[in-house]
């Protein structure tokens, strides 16, 4: 499997995360890296990244461990994500990397493949340039078998 080109396509896939300036670093087997660059047009009151902005982030993130899990099966399947939590932890300043992690894909492939339905949950941590935590996310996929 290309991963690079999956990541290329996923980065043009969803107009708005490119209106927040968010790039796919990696995807990979149950893996999704997303970055949101500091913009100051897109920062809070207190001069710090958006809780929408990190949200955003963290479920793109989700969205690219999802797509690298079950990129064999991208034409035969419809996803969608069905819900998420987040908790913000430290202010978060300057760049910020959400890495998404899918444990357990083969189970869920297997259980799309047997019941023609999964939903599986992605977690997902962010972090600023220090590598310290400023918010934790789970995001919950709910995918089905087209026809």
């Amino acid at each position: 499997m290309d991963y690079a080109a999956v990541a290329a396509g996923l980065q043009q896939a969803v107009p708005f995360n490119a209106h927040l300036g968010l790039e796919v670093v990696e995807v990979g087997p149950g893996l999704g890296v997303v970055r949101l660059p500091e913009n100051p047009d897109l920062l809070n009151h207190v001069g710090s990244q958006h809780a929408g902005g990190l949200f955003s982030a963290g479920e793109a993130a989700s969205g690219g461990a999802f797509v690298g899990a079950f990129a064999e099966l991208l034409g035969e399947i419809t996803p969608l994500a069905s819900g998420a939590d987040i908790q913000y932890r430290k202010i978060a300043r300057g760049p910020i990397t959400a890495t998404a992690r899918l444990e357990d894909a083969e189970a869920r492939i297997a259980e799309l493949h047997a019941e023609g339905v999964t939903r599986f949950a992605v977690a997902v941590e962010l972090t600023d340039a220090d590598e310290q935590v400023v918010a934790e996310m789970t995001v919950q996929w709910h995918v089905r078998k087209n026809g």
